[in-house]
């Protein structure tokens, strides 16, 4: 690159490939690179790799990876969340209780998840596990419904994605407030059958709301839109058009 085009590589060239790497399924050779580079690795470059190791579930890179953000001592609480998931997936809530105390202790906090839906002409918004809203019972009992359906279907909740060390059921209960599902619970309940719905998180949609979402759209016959913070997901079928990869 420098020799070919005078350009001196920056540290968003050196995450560009350790993201297409990630991407590729590649994570050893990623990893590798990593350790290659003549600049020192920042968040952008572990959390690509983090995230890769999330979604094909390479749990030992992940580990370490985790363990390189948590030394960087970072002002974005966002990636000691992603680094909290992993260990929680691992089921080492240790360590999840630990990176929490350094949220806290760095004066962090950790956005709250909220959704928006926006129907005839109104935006509602919907935030995690919220019982105040004047729907939340009818969502609620609309959501078991679904999920006895889903079950028929195959669906069972990824509860590693529940960040709580508590018991099975009350973990799948906890994934079913997630902010992204009770508005498109709401959108489904307040609409007519095959409008289309569209959604917007502040934050990312979780592995199990994602599986979740694809279920929801082929039972219901809709087409779902959710844009959280990292990308547009159209869910259509069954199926999300990034591929279960974002």
């Amino acid at each position: 690159m420098k020799r070919d085009y005078g350009i001196e590589p920056r540290i968003e060239h050196y995450a560009c490939v350790v993201d297409l790497l990630s991407r590729s399924g590649q994570l050893s050779k990623a990893e590798k690179f990593i350790g290659s580079m003549p600049l020192k690795p920042d968040a952008s470059i572990w959390g690509a790799l983090l995230s890769a190791c999330r979604a094909c579930g390479e749990t030992k890179i992940a580990e370490r990876v985790s363990q390189h953000i948590m030394e960087l001592e970072l002002d974005d609480p966002g990636y000691y969340v992603l680094a909290s998931n992993v260990f929680a997936a691992l089921g080492k809530w240790d360590q999840v209780k630990s990176i929490r105390k350094s949220i806290v202790a760095r004066g962090l906090k950790k956005e709250p998840g909220r959704s928006w839906i926006e129907m005839g002409n109104k935006v509602f918004a919907f935030g995690s596990a919220e019982k105040f809203s004047e729907h939340y019972q009818e969502i609620r009992n609309f959501l078991d419904e679904l999920a006895a359906l889903m079950s028929k279907e195959g669906y069972a909740a990824n509860v590693q994605y529940a960040l709580h060390d508590i018991e099975e059921d009350e973990k799948r209960d906890w994934l079913c407030g997630h902010s992204e599902r009770l508005a498109i619970a709401f959108g489904l309940l307040k609409t007519d059958p095959g409008t289309p719905l569209q959604v917007m998180k502040n934050l990312r949609v979780c592995r199990d709301c994602h599986t979740w979402t694809k279920f929801t759209s082929k039972l219901m016959k809709r087409e779902i839109l959710v844009r959280d913070a990292n990308r547009f997901h159209l869910f259509r079928d069954g199926s999300c058009s990034c591929g279960d990869y974002w």
